[in-house]
């Protein structure tokens, strides 16, 4: 029997709420990663998070016992440091909203930083935690007087062991109330960042996974690549249910043990043990289940029916169980 890691040459995996919730590894994670790895499969890690820089992230997987090396992280810093350097003379000042991880990556590219609007070509807004108004200030003014407008990710939300706080998508927000101004976007669900986590790779037939809809999946989609997506983080399976097309999974799993599975047991569809039936906008699952994760196989039935019938928006789809096994599955699974 084939497995997932027998269709892909690379695995584009997210970090956080995939591989590791705060301080701690995602279980099963590691193990996942390295029997990837054994099997000749790459992990390349591929964050939005500009904040820290490639060799700190290889540092703190490394430390959580993932095999990461610097050349296996990609940032959303780089790729946006690319971008401006693709549309900027060499040495052109960059007017750098965020930490000094993303400045470097803008001198690497042959750029120069600066902290005001004078002068500055282009803006390049990534998350800090210590961005205040002063300099969201400078790069209003800047971009109001035409510079380039970059932003690393326009995530609204960062994840933290407080729950979910302002992310980078939040302050962009504010710059684009301010100038009226749209910026050009580097990280998921942008194409950029994946494109060059794939080619860095050199790989073919690359596996995108995460757990957000709106970055990971997303972002996966607009590369064409096939997409797992993990319970272990933001989204969840009512927010999968109800996903709009560009942010639906082709595979669906509990975590990353999923890559030891058979690929037609994670994608939306028919399940043996399970039935489904409309009433009029409600989706009725019936039946006791009888796989291996009855739960997980009652939201691949129910995301294949509802989204053939909702089209490109299943947003409106509610769902009821029949029965104990089928409400208790809906229950278990956040849709009642």
């Amino acid at each position: 029997m084939s497995d997932m890691l027998s269709k892909f040459d690379v695995l584009l995996a997210d970090l956080d709420g995939t591989l590791y919730q705060g301080p701690d590894a995602v279980p099963g994670a590691v193990d996942a990663v390295l029997g990837a790895g054994e099997r000749g499969v790459r992990t390349v890690y591929v964050t939005n998070n500009a904040s820290r820089s490639p060799d700190d992230v290889a540092h703190h997987l490394s430390e959580l016992g993932f095999p990461a090396r610097t050349p296996d992280v990609r940032t959303s810093s780089q790729a946006g440091a690319a971008m401006l350097a693709e549309q900027l003379p060499s040495g052109a000042a960059v007017l750098v909203v965020g930490t000094e991880a993303l400045a470097d990556e803008v001198r690497a590219v042959g750029l120069s930083v600066v902290d005001s609007a004078d002068g500055a070509a282009a803006v390049v807004q990534g998350h800090s935690p210590d961005t205040g108004w002063r300099l969201l200030a400078e790069a209003t003014a800047a971009i109001r007087g035409g510079a380039l407008w970059v932003a690393t990710n326009v995530d609204p939300t960062l994840p933290t062991e407080r729950g979910p706080m302002p992310g980078n998508g939040s302050m962009v927000g504010v710059v684009r109330i301010a100038t009226g101004a749209e910026p050009q976007v580097a990280g998921k669900p942008a194409a950029r960042l994946l494109q060059e986590a794939r080619d860095n790779a050199s790989s073919t037939s690359p596996l995108v996974i995460g757990d957000r809809l709106d970055t990971d999946i997303e972002g996966g989609n607009a590369i064409g690549a096939p997409t797992l997506f993990v319970l272990t983080g933001v989204s969840t399976a009512r927010d999968l249910l109800q996903a709009r097309e560009n942010q639906r999974a082709t595979y669906i799993a509990t975590d990353l043990a999923g890559l030891t599975r058979d690929p037609d047991d994670l994608v939306p569809g028919p399940r043996a043990g399970w039935r489904t039936e409309w009433d009029g906008e409600t989706l009725v699952l019936s039946g006791d289940g009888g796989g291996a994760e009855p739960e997980l196989d009652a939201l691949r039935v129910l995301c294949a029916v509802a989204w053939e019938r909702a089209g490109a928006d299943a947003s409106t789809v509610t769902v009821r169980g029949d029965g104990d096994a089928a409400g208790s599955a809906v229950s278990a699974l956040g849709l009642a």
